[in-house]
């Protein structure tokens, strides 16, 4: 999958394209992949890089949602659990069970949510992870070895799933470009054209490398941008109310001394009704989130700073050793795309369910859900967009569909592992390229290869997208991923054939986004 083949593929092509996708994350990904997956014709423009916004900053996890089951929504709970199992089969190189403790403190927390976590057993059938049970004070100790112990009875271990959210984005991509989908990143959709009958014909993208501009027909446009969703719909509709209420997420990366456990945490009630998690991750700990109201969608949210001051409080209740500030390796804000009606202010209490709405002339907006639940909106709005289409209706077939480097023993190849059946290819690229193993940084396990094929076979344009999807770095340390900028920026120069300006100007983009994800 490169950027050049798909642009060629795009300008090859003068009849409309059966469906047009605008928005490359999570849902408009997913969405390529079903409709080129039933055969239908597809093309797929994102503004930055895939996964840029709301999909690269989740919370790592695949999973029903234990918190939803007790706000009572049972069927998202239900469908979530099932999406769950679907996906760990289709990609079993990058989903993963991981097993949950929650630390019980009070005499009612052990039977209260033991019996809770059984009916989340119960509701996920034959698509269960494992079943829950209660655990001893001993048992809880080893399980979670740096717990706070001081009043502590024991514990209630469940089962989830864990993945690499960007990784899988990345193979959803090169998966849909197999089936056929053309997908251009780096092109935002400026405008949306329409027919004299005024339905929505097709979008007007520009290719932010050349400047140049294009009139792309469509039989059908969907709008699957997450938290801009809004921007798309006033390009149809200049007065349309409002649909999103976004939401803003935290994490705070910590090193592996604060929780050295193989489980998570999960704490279900913190003091304003929030869940906190702590989550081994590559090697070190995630611990989030908050439910922060924002007012503008911002493409690069920063923390506040009173939501790193409540997380590591609250991380402070729970682990032995209380992080401070300068412990901080990286924090990261997410934006969710929540579905909002009236004058809710309590974003917590919206609901994670997806909604699919039709506008006057045509265009499909799909908004709301949560990566669990990915192809099952993009199910819902295939269905959909084929019928506006005109178009043959044609049945799903992603509930089989291998997600590309799907391998169920992909984990002997250490941290190329999220690579799949790739990893064979990475390994064998390193070999070749002079430097090829060579750290990034000595404190990153990436080696120069990867930018490499980040560059040749999954269309990384710039360094943040190596740093910061390609490989996870940002996330991981962000001091070492701005140590690693500028390497990076030179192999990047080489593959894709930029000067010495293009290195310096990237080398200080991405430092100007990696400071923000500094806090100390």
């Amino acid at each position: 999958m490169n950027r050049p083949d798909m642009l060629e593929r795009l300008d090859e092509r003068t009849d409309p394209w059966d469906m047009v996708v605008v928005g490359g994350g999570a849902t408009g990904v997913g969405v390529a992949v079903d409709a080129a997956a039933r055969g239908y014709d597809v093309a797929l423009f994102e503004a930055c890089d895939f996964g840029k916004g709301t999909s690269s900053r989740s919370t790592k996890l695949v999973h029903g949602g234990v918190r939803y089951l007790r706000q009572g929504n049972v069927p998202l709970v239900m469908e979530a659990l099932r999406e769950r199992g679907i996906l760990r089969r289709n990609a079993p190189h990058l989903v993963n069970e991981l097993p949950f403790v929650v630390p019980n403190y009070d005499w009612w927390e052990a039977p209260f949510y033991g019996i809770g976590l059984k009916v989340y057993d119960a509701l996920a059938g034959k698509y269960g992870f494992g079943s829950s049970r209660r655990l001893g004070l001993d048992e809880t100790i080893e399980r979670l070895p740096t717990i706070e112990r001081d009043g502590l009875r024991g514990g209630v271990e469940y089962h989830d799933g864990q993945f690499d959210d960007t990784r899988l984005l990345v193979h959803l991509a090169i998966t849909a470009a197999e089936q056929g989908a053309v997908l251009v990143n780096h092109a935002p959709v400026e405008a949306l054209t329409k027919a004299a009958d005024g339905f929505v014909s097709g979008v007007r993208v520009r290719d932010v490398e050349t400047g140049d501009v294009r009139d792309v027909p469509a039989r059908s446009v969907i709008n699957a941008t997450g938290v801009f969703t809004d921007s798309v719909r006033r390009m149809d509709r200049p007065g349309a109310a409002s649909m999103i209420r976004p939401s803003q997420g935290i994490h705070l990366v910590l090193d592996r001394r604060f929780h050295p456990g193989d489980a998570a945490i999960m704490v279900p009630h913190t003091d304003d009704g929030r869940v906190l998690f702590a989550v081994p991750w590559h090697g070190k700990v995630l611990v989030g989130t908050t439910d922060t109201p924002v007012e503008v969608a911002d493409p690069e949210p920063r923390p506040f700073d009173e939501e790193v001051e409540y997380v590591l409080r609250h991380a402070a209740r729970y682990l032995e050793e209380d992080p401070g500030i300068d412990d901080v390796l990286s924090a990261f804000a997410g934006l969710r795309p929540l579905v909002g009606s009236g004058d809710d202010e309590d974003t917590s209490a919206l609901s994670r369910d997806h909604t699919l709405q039709v506008s006057r002339s045509g265009l499909v907006t799909i908004t709301g859900g949560k990566w669990t639940t990915y192809r099952k909106m993009a199910e819902d709005t295939v269905d959909h967009a084929a019928v506006l289409a005109g178009v043959e209706v044609r049945p799903c077939t992603t509930k089989e569909l291998q997600i590309h480097g799907a391998h169920a023993h992909a984990d002997r190849f250490g941290h190329l592992s999220v690579y799949g059946t790739d990893a064979l290819l990475v390994e064998g690229l390193a070999e070749e390229e002079a430097g090829g193993s060579d750290p990034l940084d000595p404190a990153l396990p990436y080696i120069e290869a990867e930018v490499r094929w980040a560059a040749r076979e999954e269309m990384a344009r710039t360094v943040e997208d190596v740093l910061s999807r390609r490989t996870r770095a940002l996330l991981l340390d962000a001091r070492a991923a701005m140590r690693a900028a500028p390497r990076v920026a030179e192999i990047l120069a080489d593959e894709l054939g930029r000067d010495a300006s293009w290195r310096s100007d990237q080398v200080r983009e991405f430092e100007g986004i990696a400071r923000g994800y500094v806090v100390a």
